[in-house]
């Protein structure tokens, strides 16, 4: 009876340490398991880290490089060579405002655009009263800004064929009308032998037939 009293509690003493063994190992894997976890967070973290340290490291190389040449630009405008101090356009900012009239600077030239509905009646040469305003202005500007440069008047009209007018055609039209702007500024005190006359008629027209009907005063190497 003894004997088997002492094998009873060796059996269960056995599956006591196997059961704790079991424990042991299964803890032990989950221990495993974790370090493995932490490892590679470690490692995604400390490339994120290393990530952002380039990131920022190429932001403040950009702003560097800015600043250096910030720095050059202004140094080389005020040396007289830099885009600012070396632009040549002319300014065209004294020819705004005036009604129908719009100025843009196309190289060394400066053209004065004057609608054409604006000068003059439809299928007509003659300038309107209001138009003479302009060109008043427009005579004004060129005598104090631009005293000594030739003048080039160019008329152009829309596409639509002539029909019931005294002009033969469209590069007729656009020449007289050309013709009626070029008289009015030489009585205004514009050399006549500096304005020239053309005519291109329905060659280049714009995006309306109001904008294409329209007569250019070029101002030359201004």
């Amino acid at each position: 009876m003894r004997h088997a009293r002492i094998t009873g509690w060796t059996s269960c003493a056995l599956a006591l340490l196997a059961s704790t063994l079991v424990g042991c190992d299964s803890a032990k894997q989950q221990n495993d398991t974790l370090l493995r976890e932490n490892e590679s967070l470690k490692a995604q973290l400390d490339d994120r880290n290393a990530a952002l340290e380039r990131a920022d490291q190429e932001r403040q190389d950009a702003i560097a490089r800015a600043a250096d040449a910030e720095s050059k630009l202004q140094a080389a405008q005020a040396a007289g060579s830099g885009p600012a101090a070396s632009s040549s356009a002319p300014d065209t900012s004294a020819f705004a405002g005036i009604e129908g009239v719009t100025a843009t600077a196309k190289g060394n030239d400066v053209h004065v655009t004057i609608e054409g509905d604006v000068l003059f009646d439809s299928g007509r040469d003659e300038l309107k009263a209001a138009a003479k305003k302009s060109l008043d202005k427009i005579a004004a500007i060129i005598k104090q800004q631009h005293p000594n440069a030739e003048i080039r008047v160019a008329g152009f009209t829309d596409t639509d064929p002539i029909k019931f007018s005294k002009f033969k055609s469209n590069y007729h039209l656009g020449f007289d009308r050309a013709f009626s702007v070029r008289e009015y500024l030489v009585s205004k005190g514009l050399d006549s032998k500096r304005v020239s006359l053309s005519s291109y008629g329905p060659d280049m027209p714009l995006a309306t037939k109001a904008k294409s009907r329209r007569v250019e005063v070029i101002v030359v190497g201004s």
